[in-house]
């Protein structure tokens, strides 16, 4: 199936999927009902997030030895893995920081009209896993095994840089077992396609099992602060577009935009961005990212560079602090982002990651974490938009670096593929 042909029954998926969702919802109004019936329709999308798990991990850790290993040496890697990481740095300020002055703007948490939960209420979540040390501690595994059944992106990346560098440094000793391991990323690429073609069947699944349970209500009642976190979102990806415009010229950011809207779109859908990790991996090939960078600098930065949750983070905080008419001033919220910025490296690997880190900060300045529940019932559409954001913050921060390193081919020496057959692009 081409990629046009894809989206188009994607986003046909997500359609349905609200039209039977609104259905479900009203013909079968008791909640325990309306819960069940989602839980069976949810099969679907559950098998398929799945399936994405099952090739994550294999495919992290291929594609990201063979970028070490082509790459020939320990030096490249350093300075490849230095300059994307202070991308990293770089986009999450930026990140953390808009969310800071739009939720100020914006003020979506005044005049809410609607039943604040008790201060002491309970949410569930656990705060203290989300330690800087804890964190620090957790970036190595026990066990390379271990990592890679819990899919644990962070660990996996740290075991498979260890593993590159060490295979490189072999020579030719090493050459026949990174044959070997290139021959199991593309097994993994080929199992891709396959699971990919499942994808429109998820999405409409997973969008109805939400509508069915929450109800299109929650959509009008929380309207006000689900528009402008969006808007928030649309700010920022004029704003890494520029960025990217900037490195790629307009005509090469189009292309970029045009090429990974289908993970984008399946991200969005799925509230997933690992559904999307192994199409944007091949489809930022297409774009001239050499393999080595591609394969290297993508897996670090669904560790690392979570732009849309981290705008997310600060959004959420500040919504919160206004619903309860709780001040900060502007000291205290640039003492929250600094804190935003090391907390939220600890993503990855962690449940409900963004609800988790929010709670963390809200108990650090006296703001009832209560104030959760208040967004928690909708977190699934807003986790919709942040993990598209994440898939198009990843992308550009691939380019960047492959930019940088004079490594991005030229316009005429990119492939495109129309219907599925590999064209040079105009």
């Amino acid at each position: 199936m081409s990629g046009s042909r894809l989206t188009t029954f994607i986003f046909l998926g997500m359609i349905l999927g609200i039209a039977v969702g609104y259905a479900c919802s009203i013909t079968w109004p008791d909640p325990q009902t309306a819960k069940e019936i989602a839980g069976y329709i949810a099969l679907v999308s559950d098998i398929f997030l799945r399936l994405i798990k099952m090739i994550i991990a294999p495919l992290v850790f291929s594609t990201l030895v063979v970028g070490i290993a082509h790459m020939g040496d320990t030096a490249a890697v350093g300075r490849v893995g230095g300059k994307a990481l202070l991308w990293f740095v770089g986009a999450s300020f930026c990140s953390l920081l808009l969310g800071l002055v739009l939720v100020n703007l914006l003020q979506p948490g005044h005049n809410l009209n609607l039943p604040l939960p008790e201060a002491g209420a309970g949410t569930g979540l656990k705060a203290a896993s989300l330690s800087l040390k804890e964190f620090v501690t957790h970036l190595v595994p026990k066990s390379a095994v271990e990592a890679m059944a819990n899919n644990e992106i962070l660990q996996i990346v740290v075991f498979s840089i260890f593993f590159g560098v060490a295979l490189a440094a072999l020579g030719e000793k090493g050459h026949f077992l990174a044959k070997g391991i290139e021959g199991l990323a593309d097994v993994m690429l080929k199992i891709t396609g396959y699971v990919m073609m499942f994808a429109p069947v998820a999405v409409f699944a997973a969008i109805a099992a939400t509508i069915t349970t929450q109800g299109i209500g929650v959509l009008v009642t929380y309207g006000k602060f689900m528009l402008m976190f969006y808007f928030g979102l649309l700010c920022l990806w004029v704003l890494l577009m520029g960025v990217g415009a900037l490195l790629v010229g307009t005509g090469g950011i189009s292309r970029l935009v045009n090429l990974i809207k289908e993970p984008f779109v399946l991200a969005f859908s799925t509230a997933s961005s690992e559904a999307a990790y192994p199409k944007l991996l091949s489809n930022l090939e297409r774009f001239g990212v050499p393999n080595k960078i591609t394969s290297f600098v993508l897996p670090m930065g669904y560790s690392f560079n979570l732009d849309g949750s981290m705008m997310y983070c600060t959004f959420a905080v500040m919504f919160i602090a206004q619903a309860y008419n709780i001040p900060l001033t502007w000291a205290q919220q640039l003492t929250m982002l600094l804190l935003l910025m090391v907390t939220s490296k600890g993503m990855a690997g962690v449940p409900r990651a963004s609800l988790v880190v929010i709670s963390a900060t809200l108990t650090q300045f006296n703001i009832p974490e209560a104030g959760l529940l208040l967004i928690i019932g909708i977190d699934q559409f807003l986790d919709m938009g942040r993990s598209a954001t994440n898939v198009l913050g990843n992308s550009i921060a691939t380019v960047a670096v492959a930019k940088w390193e004079g490594q991005l081919a030229a316009s005429d020496q990119r492939l495109d593929h129309v219907d599925g057959a590999a064209a040079p692009a105009e």
